[in-house]
């Protein structure tokens, strides 16, 4: 895996992670979601991308944007090789900017993908020090926030019940959770919960609920936690199922995302 797929870290910018993978016919993902702003190129080849409403056969140029908590997947076409890169990046730091969610899933700007695969050049380069590349990001996502209009205010449209099942079940992911304990907690049936959840969040709770055991345990990990320490703090059952649902949602072993450098 790690031949073909790196992280990139610098405790000095702890708000910016960078992947790039060089045969994406290796990578496959779960559909999942991430707790910031993510952005990516593909930067050969071709692939699938669910932008959390639908499908889109995507190419070399490709620019593709997720907003915090978006359920999204990118994944190969048959056997094609394809490559790609992302960021990932906190919001409270991209506030800070003036940055909103984005109304755009995707983007073929030439300009916009050129802009990111620099910005990603200049992150991963070991001779450059933090604080240019500190100065390269926030040129780089305050020119974001100007060309791409911010997405509509939601207020109003979700469903308080459903609202109060994710809620449940992010503030009590790492401990062991029954549906029932959820349809109890959000005043649901069962069967109505399991339905109505993947119909909203695009996958069904026990999907939900692992998503963000996978998120928790990749903060722990960025901290170089040990990850059988890990695994159990963030409810799996040992290192191995930990491993099986890294993997599914992340296209990584813990251990390889743990050891970016």
């Amino acid at each position: 895996m790690s031949s073909i797929s790196h992280f990139w870290r610098d405790p000095a910018l702890p708000f910016i992670e960078a992947r790039g993978v060089a045969d994406g016919r290796k990578v496959c993902y779960a559909r999942h979601s991430h707790e910031g702003f993510s952005i990516g190129a593909i930067t050969a080849g071709c692939s699938t991308y669910f932008d959390g409403q639908r499908w889109h056969e995507v190419e070399t140029g490709t620019v593709v944007m997720m907003n915090p908590g978006v359920v999204h997947a990118c994944n190969p076409i048959a056997d094609q090789p394809w490559s790609y890169l992302m960021l990932y990046v906190d919001m409270p730091w991209l506030r800070g900017l003036g940055f909103e969610p984005l109304a755009r899933t995707l983007s073929t700007s030439t300009g916009l993908y050129q802009a990111l695969t620099g910005l990603y050049e200049q992150l991963i380069d070991s001779q450059l020090h933090s604080e240019h590349k500190r100065a390269a990001a926030e040129a780089f996502f305050s020119q974001l926030r100007a060309q791409v209009e911010a997405a509509p205010a939601l207020a109003g449209q979700g469903n308080e019940r459903l609202e109060r099942a994710a809620c449940y079940i992010r503030q009590h992911c790492t401990e062991p959770l029954k549906l029932e304990d959820i349809g109890e907690a959000a005043g649901l049936s069962t069967s109505y919960l399991i339905r109505a959840f993947k119909q909203h969040y695009g996958m069904t709770p026990h999907g939900y609920l692992l998503d963000h055991r996978v998120r928790y345990a990749r903060a722990q990990l960025r901290q170089g936690r040990l990850i059988a320490e890990v695994a159990h703090e963030a409810g799996f059952a040992d290192q191995a199922h930990l491993q099986r649902a890294f993997k599914h949602h992340l296209a990584a072993t813990p251990g390889h995302y743990r050891s970016a450098q």
